[in-house]
C-alpha cells in the first residue's frame, strides 16, 4: 500500500501523467449499475450535505417504503438499460427504523429472480440484519465512509465514524460484497481525500463509488459549489484508483451536475471502472444512452448485463 507522502506526490503530478499512472490500474470491462430511492426523506441523521435530513428545510418530496411492485418496475427498466447492479436505497440511520425490513427482503428477493445482482443501501445494520440480508439472496451492501475520519465531525454528529467502519465490518464478516465510497467537494483539504483513500484501502472495498457534492439548498453546504474544480475531481478519483488497484472506481452522484462530459471521458478512460446510470436520490442523472456514447467515446468496453 502506498503511503500518504507518496500518494500526494502524485496527486501533484502534471495530471497528464497522473491519468497515465492510474490507468495502469483500470478495469477492460465497464459496469453499470442502477437504484431506486425507495423510502425518501424524514431521516434522523443530520448530514450537512443531505437533502433528506429532518434538520433542514430542503422542501424534497418525501414518501414512506415503496411496494415491492414499483421496485419490481424500476429494476426492469435498469435492467433494459444494461445495469448489472440494481440498489434499493432508503433514508434512515437503520433498515428497521421504519418497521419494514421484512419487505426489503422481499425486494431483494424478487430483484434476484430478474437476473440482476441486488444491492442494499440501508443504513447501519447489525450482524442479525446482515444475515438476514444474506440469507435473502443479496449480492452487495451500500455503505459509504462519506468523508475522512479526522473531518468526519464536520459532516455529521449524530453518528460516528466507526459506526459506519463496524457495519462494513459486519457485512464483509456476513460474506456479503462490500460497496463504500466517499463524497468530495465538502470542504475537505486534498490531504483529507488522499486520507479518504487510504481509509477505503483498509476496508477494501469491491466498489468505491465517488459522489461529487450537488449543493442543496437548505442544507449548511448550499454554497459549497467552490469547494472543489473539475481538475481536481480528477485529480481525487486517480488517487483512488492508485490507491485501491483492486476495487471498481465508481462515479455516481454529481456527475452530471459538477462534471463536463469531455472530463467524464477522460475519468472513464483512465481512472473509473464503473457508474451508475439513471437518477440518483434527490438529483437528476443522465440517460443511459447517454453514458453509452460517452463510453464509446473512452473506448471502453460494456460488461454484458446477466
Amino acid at each position: 500500500m502506498k503511503t500518504k507522502e507518496e500518494l500526494l506526490k502524485l496527486y501533484n503530478l502534471p495530471l497528464d501523467e497522473l491519468l497515465k499512472e492510474a490507468k495502469k490500474y483500470t478495469f477492460k470491462e465497464f459496469e453499470f449499475c442502477a437504484l431506486v430511492s425507495a423510502r425518501t426523506g424524514k431521516c434522523s441523521q443530520n448530514c450537512k450535505y443531505c437533502a433528506q435530513s429532518t434538520h433542514y428545510n430542503t422542501e424534497i418530496p418525501t414518501h414512506a417504503l415503496i411496494g415491492v411492485d414499483e421496485v419490481i418496475k424500476k429494476a426492469k427498466l435498469a435492467k433494459e438499460n444494461k445495469a448489472l447492479n440494481f440498489a434499493i436505497v432508503t433514508s434512515g440511520k437503520t433498515p428497521d427504523e421504519a418497521k419494514d425490513f421484512d419487505e426489503l427482503l422481499k425486494m431483494i428477493e424478487e430483484i434476484n429472480k430478474l437476473g440482476l445482482k441486488s444491492c442494499a443501501s440501508i443504513g447501519i445494520c447489525n450482524i442479525e440484519q446482515a444475515q438476514k440480508l444474506k440469507k435473502a439472496g443479496l449480492n452487495r451492501f451500500h455503505h459509504n465512509i462519506n468523508t475522512c475520519e479526522s473531518y468526519h465531525n464536520e459532516i455529521c454528529t449524530t453518528h460516528t465514524y466507526q459506526d459506519r467502519i463496524d457495519t462494513c465490518k459486519i457485512i464483509k464478516q456476513a460474506g456479503i460484497e462490500l460497496c463504500c465510497g466517499v463524497i468530495i467537494g465538502m470542504g475537505e483539504s486534498v490531504e483529507q481525500r488522499i486520507e479518504m483513500a487510504l481509509e477505503l484501502a483498509q476496508i477494501s472495498p469491491n466498489s468505491i463509488p465517488v459522489n461529487i457534492l450537488t449543493p442543496i439548498k437548505g442544507t449548511p453546504f448550499e454554497n459549497y459549489f467552490d469547494k472543489i474544480d473539475e481538475e481536481n475531481i480528477i485529480r481525487t478519483i486517480c488517487i483512488f484508483k492508485i490507491a485501491n488497484p483492486n476495487s471498481s472506481i465508481r462515479l455516481a452522484g454529481g456527475k452530471k451536475a459538477r462534471l463536463s462530459e469531455d472530463n467524464i471521458e477522460i475519468l472513464i478512460e483512465n481512472c473509473v471502472d464503473s457508474a451508475i446510470v439513471g437518477d440518483y436520490l434527490t438529483t437528476e442523472g443522465y440517460r443511459a444512452d447517454n453514458d453509452e456514447k460517452m463510453l464509446e467515446k473512452a473506448n471502453k468496453i460494456l460488461k454484458n448485463p446477466l
